[in-house]
């Protein structure tokens, strides 16, 4: 292998990474609002809301997301109602088309993550919270929504990684982000390896990246599980009586 040659892609692919990373942020921020959403509607006890986000949930994720990309940025423009509605000038451009069928993809898988990290949240502690007069909003915000974000983030983080790689498939729908650029040097030069090892190289950085901030995160918001102080020289030798 050429390692003049991959350094020199590197860079060149480095160009794709800003438009890479905005697809990723937007499309995560989005999904996240809508999981927030359906995770209320599957736990609320309106029949209706309920029936609908599972179904939202089901087809979501049940089909591909090439597919549902591919439905957002070809199929929508098919029917004169869409072409012609207020939406028209967003639903034309590529890249919020891309960003809809990454939202709309995450916000399913993320809204199940959601629902499961609020039923693990422990009923003792809710109800030893009603008990002491606490009210809903503040039950929410100082017992709840810790507790189920604990919960939650292996998982989410999971599924943030999962998306990263995902933002891929926006080269498809010509947005020039990292996989677009790496597709188009392989057309120039026909050097797969080099090219796809380099983007590879990319993609698993920013993971790691990520990775670690949900892990810091996770730490940050897990006090009771952190390691405890050594304990100082001879306070951790037990007593003995009679001992002068």
């Amino acid at each position: 292998m050429d390692f003049g040659f991959m350094a020199q892609t590197t860079v060149a692919l480095l160009s794709g990474l800003p438009l890479t990373l905005e697809l990723f942020v937007t499309s995560v921020l989005a999904g996240g609002v809508l999981a927030a959403l359906l995770a209320w509607m599957r736990a609320g006890r309106v029949p209706g809301l309920s029936a609908l986000a599972a179904a939202y949930v089901f087809v979501f994720r049940g089909t591909p997301l090439l597919v549902q990309l591919f439905l957002i940025y070809y199929g929508l423009s098919q029917f004169p109602e869409v072409r012609h509605s207020v939406a028209w000038p967003v639903l034309r451009d590529p890249f919020w088309c891309a960003v809809l069928a990454l939202a709309l993809n995450t916000g399913a898988y993320t809204s199940e993550i959601f629902r499961g990290a609020l039923a693990a949240v422990p009923t003792g502690q809710v109800e030893a919270a009603r008990a002491c007069g606490m009210p809903r909003l503040t039950l929410l915000r100082r017992v709840v929504l810790p507790i189920a974000l604990r919960q939650a983030l292996p998982s989410y983080a999971t599924e943030i990684i999962l998306m990263t790689k995902a933002t891929a498939l926006a080269s498809i729908v010509t947005l020039k982000e990292t996989m677009f650029v790496a597709a188009k040097l392989n057309s120039e030069t026909y050097r797969a390896i080099e090219v796809f090892l380099c983007a590879g190289a990319i993609y698993l950085v920013l993971n790691i990246a990520i990775a670690r901030a949900v892990a810091l995160l996770e730490w940050r918001l897990s006090p009771h599980l952190r390691r405890a102080p050594d304990a100082l020289p001879g306070l951790d030798t037990p007593l003995e009586l009679g001992t002068a």
